[in-house]
């Protein structure tokens, strides 16, 4: 009796720290990772004196080279993810962000900045190892409540990066490098704080917990065992079969992962609803990263940032702190999204393309930052109901 309320007041003290201590975890590692106050002036650094690199060589010969690198390296982290259970890639994550950040300060011409931009590809695909630690260490019940912390928490970074970095220009006249300093020095946090996440113990593909098998297997491997203790390890016949058991899962573990891979594909994609999903996803993913890797090329269309002080922190604080109070808001709304979810999908899709298209018609520059904060904090909106569908 007394072990049984010892186990019961051990799983009363460990249940809030399966959950919390990884959520902790994340939250800094998102916070620190994003908040780079040179992003919002990225594009003004590299045409600037520091880097002068043109704003043609900028659009046509750098910033493609993150989507394509991005585009390759996708699916092999993503295996490599589930293989290493997250936390490695993870911690590469916040490696590249150290290499980037380091090379933006260092580097120059445009193969430099070209390598500079490979690296961010790789930033970007090894991002996915962040949302999905979350479904791989983090019970199901806790999902929605974690997805809203970690999205709001990376949203509250972007904020205060943007902010941090249109005070510094615009009140204090800082130089570039300063951003670069303090962008270098929090992702440098981010690195650190990654060491400490824990390992996931199972993963989708790799490490999959299959429970009907190790019921299955358990009688035979515990009558070898028995089997054991009376004729002799060497005589034992459970042992053989155990061991040869073994060897035989060995042989087949890489065949078994690209079968479960195609049971997967198969079994997911049989669903209209899901298929609808997926698909919204890959193109609102794509839209929202067209707009969001070029939308400083736009603003330098619309006002040169050699002719007046750029607000683009500005304009990127409001959009993420609407963004960050909409992700707020779905982690602790009680509707059932898989219900209301097409619904907030179709309408909150019209309104952006709406505002996408007054972006790409304005000529005046805050009507312009109006519109991307609508667009993006739509996006996120949209982006965090989908995760818990």
């Amino acid at each position: 009796m007394s072990s049984c309320c010892q186990a019961t007041d051990c799983w009363k003290r460990g249940q809030p720290n399966e959950w919390m201590y990884p959520t902790l975890i994340l939250c800094a590692f998102g916070f620190f990772s994003v908040m780079r106050p040179i992003d919002s002036f990225f594009l003004a650094y590299l045409v600037g004196p520091d880097k002068n690199i043109t704003v043609h060589q900028a659009m046509n010969e750098i910033f493609p080279i993150w989507t394509y690198s991005c585009l390759v390296l996708l699916i092999p982290t993503f295996l490599l993810t589930d293989y290493l259970r997250h936390k490695p890639v993870i911690v590469l994550h916040g490696f590249a962000l150290i290499i980037q950040c380091t090379l933006l300060i260092l580097s120059q011409g445009v193969l430099a900045m070209k390598c500079l931009l490979f690296d961010y590809g790789l930033v970007a695909a090894t991002n996915v190892a962040y949302f999905s630690y979350i479904y791989s260490a983090i019970s199901s019940e806790h999902y929605q409540k974690v997805t809203g912390y970690c999205r709001t928490v990376i949203l509250v970074g972007h904020t205060l990066g943007s902010t941090v970095g249109q005070v510094l220009i615009s009140v204090w006249n800082a130089s570039y490098f300063c951003l670069n300093a303090i962008s270098l020095a929090s992702v440098s946090v981010a690195f650190l704080t990654a060491l400490f996440l824990p390992t996931s113990k199972r993963s989708k593909i790799f490490h999959r917990e299959d429970v009907a098998e190790v019921n299955r297997v358990s009688p035979a491997i515990e009558d070898g065992r028995q089997k054991c203790g009376k004729t002799g390890p060497q005589d034992n016949p459970g042992d053989q079969t155990v061991d040869g058991l073994a060897m035989t899962t060995d042989r087949n573990n890489a065949s078994n992962v690209f079968l479960q891979l195609w049971s997967d594909f198969k079994e997911c994609y049989s669903s209209p609803q899901l298929l609808c999903w997926c698909l919204w996803w890959a193109l609102a993913t794509a839209g929202f990263n067209q707009v969001a890797s070029y939308i400083q090329m736009l603003w330098e269309h619309i006002e040169p940032t050699g002719n007046v002080t750029v607000y683009n922190g500005g304009a990127e604080t409001i959009s993420n702190l609407m963004g960050a109070t909409c992700a707020f808001a779905v982690g602790h709304t009680k509707l059932d999204w898989a219900v209301w979810g097409e619904l907030a999908l179709g309408i909150f899709s019209v309104v952006n393309s709406g505002v996408s298209y007054a972006m790409a018609l304005t000529k005046n520059i805050w009507v312009c930052y109006v519109c991307y904060s609508i667009f993006k904090s739509c996006y996120m909106l949209l982006i965090t109901i989908t995760m818990q569908v």
